[in-house]
């Protein structure tokens, strides 16, 4: 069941992206469920779905420069570098930026991934304008650092905590 995921380009990165390398071994066996699961040090791995949608919401093209908000385990990422022309993911906790460093690009030897470890509530202000920001983690007030680095046209996806977590879709038009 798709539930309205009809970008070719995401279901193709989920048919080529194995799922289970990015979860712990004794979750393996769960990787494909559609729910949160755990991947150390606090942090969650989205379900399928949640991912699926709001890379969507991107609308990415081949040529799209893309700057990613918690790069956790490095599945999203992975999935966006099939995508897109370069990823640049942001990540907060040194251990799992270096976890995912060895799978995306020792392991699996990914080379349109930049990572950075750092507060991803400031973006990456060097590498910008991107076509597309994606953050994992909810917000209260969405960062206006963030707006300010994405190209005219260029949208930000973003989950934030208003009365319920829902997900929003910025375009920026204009400088």
């Amino acid at each position: 069941v798709t539930r309205g995921i009809t970008s070719q380009a995401v279901i193709e990165a989920y048919r080529r992206i194995p799922r289970p390398i990015f979860v712990p071994e004794y979750l393996q066996h769960q990787a494909m469920a559609d729910e949160d699961l755990p991947i150390g040090l606090g942090q969650t791995l989205s379900p399928p779905y949640v991912i699926a949608r709001m890379m969507q919401e991107l609308q990415l093209t081949p040529e799209s420069r893309v700057l990613e908000i918690g790069t956790g385990s490095g599945f999203q990422t992975a999935m966006l570098s099939l995508m897109c022309k370069h990823v640049y993911t942001v990540e907060m906790l040194p251990e799992l930026s270096a976890r995912a460093r060895r799978t995306l690009v020792e392991n699996m030897g990914l080379q349109n991934i930049s990572l950075y470890v750092g507060d991803g509530t400031h973006g990456w202000s060097d590498k910008a304008p991107f076509d597309g920001i994606i953050t994992n983690a909810a917000v209260e007030d969405i960062p206006p650092a963030l707006v300010g680095q994405l190209r005219d046209g260029g949208r930000l996806v973003i989950p934030v905590n208003d009365e319920e977590q829902n997900l929003h879709v910025i375009t920026r038009v204009g400088f």
